[in-house]
């Protein structure tokens, strides 16, 4: 039987590798998994590259970052699988939700707006909000600078953002060393649930369908292994199923909340399971539309696209180079190819291009598939603006700091 030894951080995003460990659908596709939980994306990072593991659970920038050798000297990476869209949200401390009066979590571009004021308003006093990132390379960052820019505040000049592993993030909130963070559940409502931090904002709401995480291998492992990284493959969409069922809910949560994997209250993390957020205090659950998509709609699909909007992302904050280069070598590292490949014949729902426009569907829609009915739901930006992969670099030079 193929072994994976698979890196995660503590996070329901990491549901799948978990699930499919758990519920036996690793051993029936005839590979086994040994999951290695850290505290850090570098570490995560790190142990992959080094060979101390197989496949990491990683964010979608920072695949592309070590690929490209943006922050380290370059190690190909390959990812033929998402593990999930969306589930980050985006929470500010109590004393800035006061001086925001922030009460809901609606029109979330009037949020931004009022965020940017306050943000400036502090800036001026000579005291910049310090807001706190998982990863220099992660969606997180781009997600909340894309935000902060469209909503009127200079993200390099207004407030200052920082790295704080995931799991830190709450108790970063709880001491005042940072005054709002994006980060993944159960962080959030951990701080939500400790009466230190109000969520203003989930990634959902900023861009509908946006990328996150997702199962990264050593570019040379996918030859060298194809037949078991396939297999591995077919039970994480297995997983997936089990993942999106709300009769599993319960059982899931109080799964994942085990110590050796999120070490969190179940409560907390079916609720993410199941689009829910508690905003603040005592306050009942809201209901979040899409805010954490495992399986359906194809969403563990690696579109090309999506990888060459993050790398807009990254040349746009001065993260990574311009140049159509560039943008061929992000898309290089999603292999939808591979990801056709271990799921065909199967039943999935096998979409037939590997690349769109990004933010163009305002309903649902249905769309090409190889295999499978295929309906896309909303993908679209908050500000309403497109990505269309093939004109990237125009893409680029319209956009303001």
């Amino acid at each position: 039987m193929s072994r994976f030894r698979i890196g995660f951080l503590p996070l329901v995003d990491a549901a799948l590798p978990i699930i499919a460990h758990e519920y036996g659908l690793a051993d029936k596709q005839g590979v086994s998994i040994e999951l290695h939980r850290d505290t850090s994306w570098a570490t995560v990072r790190d142990r992959l590259i080094y060979g101390q593991t197989d496949a990491a659970h990683l964010p979608a920038p920072l695949a592309i970052a070590t690929s490209l050798g943006l922050d380290r000297p370059a190690v190909p990476l390959a990812a033929p699988f998402m593990l999930g869209l969306n589930g980050n949200a985006i929470a500010v401390s109590t004393r800035i939700a006061a001086m925001m009066h922030l009460d809901s979590i609606g029109d979330v571009a009037a949020t931004g707006r009022v965020l940017a004021g306050v943000a400036q308003a502090e800036a001026e006093k000579g005291r910049k909000l310090r807001l706190a990132v998982v990863h220099r390379y992660s969606s997180h960052n781009y997600m909340l600078r894309y935000w902060l820019a469209a909503s009127g505040c200079a993200p390099d000049r207004d407030v200052e953002i920082v790295v704080v592993p995931p799991p830190f993030i709450a108790d970063a909130l709880a001491m005042g060393e940072i005054d709002g963070s994006c980060v993944g559940e159960p962080w959030n409502s951990l701080a939500v649930m400790r009466g230190d931090a109000v969520i203003a904002a989930a990634t959902s709401q900023i861009w509908n369908r946006g990328v996150e995480k997702l199962l990264a291998f050593r570019a040379p492992a996918i030859d060298e292994r194809r037949s078991a990284i396939e297999a591995l493959l077919r039970a994480l969409h297995e997983a997936g199923k089990i993942a999106s069922d709300p009769a599993c809910a319960a059982e899931v949560a109080e799964m994942l909340g085990r110590p050796e994997y999120i070490g969190q209250p179940a409560e907390l993390i079916a609720r993410a399971l199941g689009n829910l957020l508690i905003l603040r205090g005592a306050e009942a659950p809201t209901p979040i539309e899409d805010f954490l998509m495992l399986h359906r709609e194809a969403a563990n699909f690696p579109w090309k696209s999506q990888a060459m909007w993050l790398y807009s992302q990254m040349i746009r904050w001065n993260h990574a180079p311009a140049g159509q280069r560039g943008f061929d070598e992000a898309a290089a590292v999603f292999r939808p190819d591979i990801y056709r490949s271990a799921l065909a014949g199967i039943g999935a729902i096998l979409p037939g291009a590997s690349a769109k426009v990004e933010g163009a569907i305002s309903s649902p829609l249905g769309a090409g598939s190889h295999s499978g009915r295929l309906i896309m739901g909303p993908d679209r930006f908050f500000d309403g603006q497109l990505f269309d992969p093939d004109r990237a670099q125009d893409y680029v030079a319209s956009q303001a700091e």
